[in-house]
């Protein structure tokens, strides 16, 4: 027994020290091993997902393959493709073994998915072109896909450095992107270059440079320092990382979806969710800058958008804008309505929201977890009533009420996701949230964001694998109907 515990707690001291993927993923392996844990993932029963019907559809998925049965598999394929059939996407069920859930789960993903790759592939005169597009993009309409929120959190959002760099290496970054304030930054260098790209660009030692240069322009324009930056200098910093792009240049560059959360600077205006679908000609530049205007810090800003003879000009004249999560932080129902998104992978780094973060959207309730919460619920109604206070008796205290408002706003925000990876509260340090990072401190951030990511990578890789096989599918799918279509104009032509 005592070498059993002095085993677990040197595998413990691995996991945290794991310098890359493979490392911490062989420490887990070894403290799965030693808990039990491999045996709850081999034994298929649990209360927590319907396994019964798991292991029927995947024995008759099977069964319809190897038979070569294709619309036979067609049609069972019809019956049931969504992300949580039989509850298999409940985070609970990743919570007791480091390297992922039940082996029968991930077995029947691999199954659709491949499943769905060989009818893609299969060249059968009885099953049309079109009947299989039809079904893919019906699949992929009620399957949904995932998301990727960045919140705000100034110089902590180095933490989303490490998050994307983990999610990178494992090829599983969604297409679908949102950031606000400082995430929005980050969002937008994601969005504008190619993985390759990426990986070069989010090298340690570049990274802490840039983020100790962003971080100054913050630091001196505080302190009022000699030589403070201006709006154009924090400008000319943006430019440095995001290319001169539209969101729709960006989105034909490189396929994600960026989503830019900005907030009005007048009160009797509403945020907006800047992307491609909603104001494609608008300049990214423009709208991370607007994102990352922190009141009281930086001055509102006014969008640019390219019109149709590429110049630039103002968008929307006389409205400016700030920081994106007084108001949107993590922009959820937006991007459901926008893109059909029903999963949403949260990374938090918003100081206000880290004390209240739940860890999973349906993690077990612990009295550390439940006095968060009304820990939240009497902050947010504390505010409420204090608005309501000052509107009343003190209305004059125009500076006052505006920081109630803006703290209401943001207390009143919905933080989490499916799967949250959080920044440990630790990391905070209050007389450092706007000041310039040492490499130290920024190593640690993107090391901390890498750790956070690596026990979500098996979740991830389950709940995601369904729906990047349907836009894979899709997209080859996709260039082939517009190739059939120039083929049939160009045969209507020369007849």
């Amino acid at each position: 027994m005592v070498n059993k515990r002095r085993r677990k707690k040197e595998l413990l001291q691995a996991l945290n020290e794991a310098s890359d993927y493979p490392q911490w993923l062989d420490a887990a392996r070894a403290l799965d091993e030693l808990n039990g844990a491999l045996a709850w993932r081999a034994t298929e029963s649990s209360r927590f997902y319907d396994y019964r019907n798991i292991r029927k559809r995947l024995n008759r998925l099977r069964a319809l393959r190897k038979k070569g049965d294709n619309h036979g598999l067609l049609f069972a394929l019809n019956e049931g493709i969504h992300g949580n059939m039989g509850g298999m996407g409940r985070p609970l069920l990743y919570n007791r073994a480091y390297t992922g859930t039940k082996i029968l789960i991930e077995e029947y993903v691999d199954e659709i998915s491949s499943a769905l790759v060989y009818l893609a592939d299969l060249d059968d005169p009885e099953i049309s072109f079109s009947e299989k597009l039809d079904f893919f993009r019906r699949a992929s309409h009620c399957y949904g896909r995932t998301a990727l929120m960045l919140s705000g959190g100034a110089t902590l959002a180095t933490f989303h450095i490490g998050v994307i760099r983990a999610l990178l290496e494992q090829q599983l970054v969604p297409t679908v992107l949102s950031g606000s304030s400082a995430g929005a930054l980050v969002a937008a260098v994601l969005g504008t270059h190619h993985d390759d790209e990426l990986k070069e660009m989010l090298q340690p030692h570049r990274l802490i440079v840039k983020a100790s240069q962003e971080a100054s322009i913050l630091e001196r324009l505080l302190m009022q320092q000699k030589g403070a930056l201006t709006a154009k200098d924090l400008r000319r910093n943006i430019a440095r990382l995001i290319p001169d792009l539209t969101f729709q240049e960006a989105f034909e560059l490189t396929g994600r979806k960026i989503n830019v959360s900005v907030a009005p600077a007048d009160v009797h205006q509403t945020s907006r969710l800047l992307n491609a679908v909603a104001s494609p000609n608008v300049l990214i530049r423009s709208a991370v800058l607007a994102s990352t205007a922190i009141p009281g810090v930086f001055p509102p800003v006014t969008l640019q958008a390219r019109n149709a003879q590429g110049k630039r000009q103002t968008y929307l004249p006389g409205r400016q804008w700030v920081d994106g999560s007084m108001t949107d932080d993590l922009p959820a129902k937006r991007l459901s309505r926008l893109y059909g998104v029903n999963h949403f992978i949260v990374s938090l780094v918003n100081p206000l929201a880290l004390p209240f973060a739940r860890r999973q959207k349906d993690e077990e309730q612990t009295l550390l977890s439940l006095a968060g919460q009304i820990g939240h619920y009497a902050v947010r109604e504390s505010l409420q009533a204090y608005q309501n206070f000052s509107r009343r008796y003190i209305s004059g205290w125009k500076n006052f009420n505006l920081g109630l408002n803006t703290l209401h706003s943001l207390m009143d925000q919905q933080y989490s996701g499916d799967i949250n990876i959080v920044l440990d509260l630790w990391h905070v340090k209050p007389l450092k949230f706007l000041a310039e990072l040492t490499e130290d401190e920024a190593s640690t951030l993107i090391a901390a964001g890498e750790q956070a990511t690596w026990p979500k990578i098996a979740m991830i890789r389950n709940c995601t694998r369904i729906s990047q096989t349907l836009d894979q599918i899709l997209e080859r799918y996709d260039t082939r109907e517009h190739q059939l279509l120039e083929e049939t104009d160009a045969t209507a032509g020369s007849n």
